[in-house]
């Protein structure tokens, strides 16, 4: 049986015990900063704007080895704006850019996973 919390009110509520506490996991300010990344780079070369959500296309039969080499591009850049040299955009775009890179490689991971794809 789950045991339930009581509160001052009088509200109930089962216990928080075996459930994801993402406000703990996350942090606000790397999202923010993640998001304000992500919106920066929708502005394509010829001026448009894409999608939010475009990455989420994936990028066909490469998907894995285009963000597999953009995120060794990124890890250098941070590697060396840890080692005191400068890269090209910055350790903050070295930051995103891994995130980026990590999420778009996961993202396709886990739906080829719930597919089937991979075992």
């Amino acid at each position: 049986m789950k045991r339930i919390r009581q509160f001052s009110t009088g509200a109930t509520r089962d216990t928080e015990d075996g459930k994801l506490d993402f406000e703990g996991f996350l942090s606000p300010i790397v999202l923010q900063k993640y998001a304000e990344y992500m919106h920066q780079h929708r502005i394509q070369p010829d001026g448009k704007l894409r999608a939010s959500d475009n990455w989420q296309k994936h990028f066909g039969d490469e998907h894995y080895s285009v963000c597999m080499k953009s995120l060794w591009r990124h890890f250098m850049d941070l590697w060396l704006e840890h080692r005191g040299f400068k890269s090209r955009d910055g350790i903050e775009s070295a930051l995103m850019g891994i995130l980026f890179n990590t999420m778009a490689y996961a993202d396709k991971y886990y739906k080829d996973k719930q597919r089937d794809k991979i075992k």
